[in-house]
């Protein structure tokens, strides 16, 4: 895996690359835009090349962006939703003009409409996406969730059925995020669970779609359906998860970007970092 963790592009989408650097990322993941407002201001041709010689520089790559949590795909109000469409449409560009890869959403809540309904919203919603924007070279990867309340996308059969129903398949991968999986009742711990969770994740979407992951340790028990996440090895599934997926052939340079809470100084994603690295196998 290429390793590295969620960084800040406080002071220019630039800095978000030499942060990452400054903790010893190798892959990083950032917010293109401020992640709790609808409006960015435009990104810049200046932008887009500082940003992309902050990567030449470091060899940092690949980059994997995440949406703004406003946006709800699979909200049955209608101007919600699109205005949902528009801020992801909008994302996308940015994405696009950065030549960042990858743009990881959660796939949202039906608010009580129901799975199958929040399903055919999502993908209505991309399909309209797709229409509006051909030939874009970005790859939206659906992030795997914890399943509370009302949000999509914790059973891996939700994300099948996603896709199944989008026109363009091959603009639409998945994030897994180790938190979330061991939240929604996927025992990463012992071997044999391990192995049986990507069976069956091969058999439902295909192991293929597995673009990214989101390395966090979950504060709350196995099946709880809770989204919180700890220091590697601090929480309720330990190190051997974290050595389970690092040590596995099939994530080889896919970016493992850690969620963990951190200081200003970052401190917490050197100490996450060092302690994947020390459980990756000679």
């Amino acid at each position: 895996m290429r390793l590295g963790a969620h960084m800040s592009i406080a002071g220019g989408v630039e800095n978000a690359v030499l942060r990452g650097q400054e903790v010893g990322c190798e892959a990083i993941a950032m917010f293109t835009k401020n992640n709790n407002q609808w409006k960015a201001k435009k990104l810049t041709k200046e932008d887009a090349d500082k940003f992309n010689a902050a990567l030449i520089e470091t060899g940092i790559k690949p980059v994997v962006a995440h949406t703004s949590y406003l946006i709800n795909v699979a909200s049955p109000a209608a101007p919600l939703w699109k205005k949902s469409i528009a801020a992801m449409e909008d994302e996308l560009m940015r994405c696009e003009m950065l030549g960042i890869p990858y743009l990881v959403l959660h796939p949202g809540s039906h608010m009580g409409k129901g799975v199958d309904w929040g399903v055919k919203r999502v993908s209505e919603a991309f399909n309209r996406i797709h229409e509006k924007l051909p030939n874009l070279r970005v790859m939206t990867l659906l992030e795997h969730t914890a399943g509370q309340g009302n949000h999509l996308g914790h059973l891996f059969e939700e994300l099948a059925q996603m896709r199944e129903l989008i026109v363009e398949k091959i603009r639409i991968g998945v994030c897994v995020d180790s938190c979330h999986l061991f939240a929604a009742g996927f025992d990463l711990r012992k071997p044999d669970l391990y192995a049986d969770t990507f069976k069956r994740f091969d058999d439902c979407v295909g192991i293929e779609q597995i673009k990214a992951w989101h390395l966090n340790d979950s504060k709350t028990d196995l099946g709880s359906r809770v989204d919180r996440h700890e220091h590697i090895g601090k929480g309720k599934m330990g190190k051997v998860a974290f050595k389970n997926i690092l040590n596995d052939p099939r994530w080889r340079n896919l970016p493992g970007v850690l969620e963990t809470p951190k200081t200003e100084d970052m401190k917490e994603d050197k100490m996450n970092l060092r302690t994947l690295r020390s459980l990756i196998a000679e």
